[in-house]
């Protein structure tokens, strides 16, 4: 477009009357004033951190489930309704959430801690100072007044993968070297084997109290989307069958509701640009279509070297090889990509955690059967849409440097 045409063409945008009218209730940021369906769950969470209100340490808590059920929304919530007690009665309870997928606050103990520490307002550069100077620092902060911590660590295996589970160690000790002030965890997985793969010094301390949420069915899904489109869309703009086509889709990817209002999103944004009056099933397709490319995408051009290979293994084996693919099949291919791209190979029990970590994103189907006296293997296969797979291919291809 040339610069007359382009400015005209967001002059006519303004003046276009969207379907939505408040887009940010489809948002993970957004949180309900009720939360459909988890009703039992943020009970145990509220009994369990009750006895903050009492200025009395809560146990730590570990939350676990697939994506999109409902744990973070939920901890928000019940951390949120205590947070506003707290501070109708002058109880000083501070909650600090952090997301540790994010870049720069969570790869590295020293970044998280420094970023904790910044939250009780002490200034600590990005790099620098030695690890034990930033824990005391932030000992010190912690400690300077009377007050119950509640730190919720979400998406807490993320930080494990890049910072190891020393710093989860340091964080369940840190009440022996406070004096004034209590600090409780809350960690929140998408993994559900992560808890069996840490430290037990670790698990003992972390995991005082579990807490697994189930995924939610097609109806329960449908019930959310039905709340968050009146709150997102013009009456009348959602067509015959789209709410309950999403909740159908999102229900099939592991009871997903963050999924699905997602797809709600994108359906709607495609039926604007056209110029629609409703979201129809044809843009609830194409939204499909879109988000499922986008996503992975996202996560095969971000994930670390040692996934990439281990995917690129299994996609190479299953083009030479009909039917089944197994573990000590595709780590035999992946030892070989290793040399070729130049990184050190993993153990196999290692490459194993990833084909859990691959099947958990959706990337590969992991199937686990037994071989009777020969133990248990994976039998695999490839999960990712067909049209995507080329672009898939093409990535790690550039990425790896495959020669």
């Amino acid at each position: 477009m040339v610069k007359d045409q382009l400015g005209e063409f967001f002059e006519d945008f303004l003046k276009k009357e969207s379907i939505f009218t408040n887009k940010n209730f489809l948002g993970t940021s957004y949180t309900p004033d009720t939360i459909l369906h988890r009703e039992d769950q943020i009970k145990l969470i509220a009994d369990i951190l009750a006895p903050l209100l009492k200025m009395e340490k809560p146990s730590n808590l570990f939350v676990y489930g697939k994506t999109g059920t409902g744990k973070t929304v939920s901890v928000k919530y019940t951390t949120d309704q205590i947070e506003k007690v707290a501070a109708k009665h002058n109880k000083p309870i501070k909650v600090c959430y952090l997301n540790c997928k994010l870049k720069k606050i969570a790869d590295t103990e020293y970044r998280l801690i420094a970023h904790i520490a910044r939250m009780f307002g002490k200034a600590i550069p990005p790099t620098g100072l030695p690890t034990d100077e930033v824990y005391n620092i932030f000992y010190k902060a912690v400690d300077s007044e009377k007050q119950l911590v509640v730190l919720v660590l979400d998406e807490i295996d993320q930080l494990i993968k890049k910072a190891g589970d020393e710093i989860l160690y340091n964080l369940t000790r840190i009440n022996e070297q406070l004096s004034l002030s209590q600090v409780c965890v809350i960690g929140i997985s998408n993994d559900l084997m992560f808890i069996d793969n840490i430290d037990p010094r670790v698990k003992s301390s972390l995991s005082e109290e579990d807490l697994v949420f189930p995924p939610y069915n097609a109806i329960q899904i449908q019930e959310i989307l039905h709340e968050r489109a009146k709150l997102s869309f013009r009456p009348g703009s959602i067509g015959a069958g789209v709410i309950e086509k999403t909740a159908a889709f999102a229900a099939r990817e592991h009871g997903d509701a963050r999924r699905a209002l997602d797809l709600l999103r994108v359906a709607g944004e495609l039926a604007d640009r056209e110029d629609s009056s409703k979201v129809e099933i044809k843009h609830l397709d194409d939204a499909e279509g879109k988000i499922e490319r986008d996503r992975v995408i996202d996560i095969v051009s971000t994930y670390p070297k040692q996934f990439q290979v281990v995917l690129y293994a299994i996609m190479v084996l299953r083009k030479t090889q009909k039917g089944a693919l197994f573990t000590g099949e595709i780590y035999e291919i992946y030892k070989d990509f290793c040399k070729n791209v130049g990184v050190s190979p993993l153990t196999q029990r290692r490459v194993s955690d990833i084909l859990g970590e691959l099947d958990m994103l959706g990337l590969i189907n992991a199937k686990v059967i037994s071989k009777g006296r020969y133990g248990r293997t994976r039998e695999i296969s490839l999960a990712i849409p067909q049209n995507t797979i080329p672009k898939v291919e093409e990535i790690l291809v550039t990425t790896l440097h495959i020669r």
